[in-house]
């Protein structure tokens, strides 16, 4: 058994699409046009057309969702940004935000947002959101992003693949 962190409909192939925490996304069946599937954006509420569900989305684990859910107080949101720098040449940023802007993406699950920004979702589509705790330290982290070609080892730098 294992848990399904994210459903994907393809609207085209009419096709529904599972992510789970054992590993990347795979087809399980077919489905009737009419199933209902949103994700959210700051500017507009839309549907996505082909995989876009996919392509354009990151991905929350619960570990993630769960320490969100304690930290976050209403109306505040996790913002993942990408910034030149760190070892790698690029690293992720973390910060409590309450204002979202008109190019944001806002991704949602379970009552808890994290919002990324139009460019730096380009860095990590398809990535997972994670939380983790070790005995040195707590942070937030993105995992299985398949737009990295590379990682430092303490996760907050990558690079990226040309």
């Amino acid at each position: 058994l294992c848990r399904v962190s994210a459903v994907i409909f393809c609207r085209s192939s009419q096709q529904l699409w599972l992510q789970s925490s054992l590993g990347p996304v795979r087809q399980c069946l077919s489905v009737a046009s009419t199933w209902p599937i949103r994700w959210n954006s700051s500017s507009t509420q839309q549907r996505p057309t082909e995989m876009d569900s996919f392509q354009d989305q990151i991905f929350l684990s619960d570990t993630c969702v769960k320490r969100l859910s304690e930290i976050m107080q209403k109306g505040e949101f996790l913002r993942v940004q990408v910034e030149g720098g760190g070892c790698s040449g690029f690293q992720y940023k973390f910060s409590v935000d309450s204002v979202k802007n008109k190019e944001d993406r806002v991704f949602e699950k379970r009552g808890v947002e994290v919002v990324v920004d139009q460019d730096s979702l380009e860095f990590i589509k398809g990535a997972t959101l994670d939380f983790s705790e070790e005995l040195i330290r707590s942070s937030f982290q993105v995992v299985n992003n398949p737009q990295a070609e590379h990682g430092c080892s303490c996760g907050t730098s990558f690079s990226i693949k040309v």
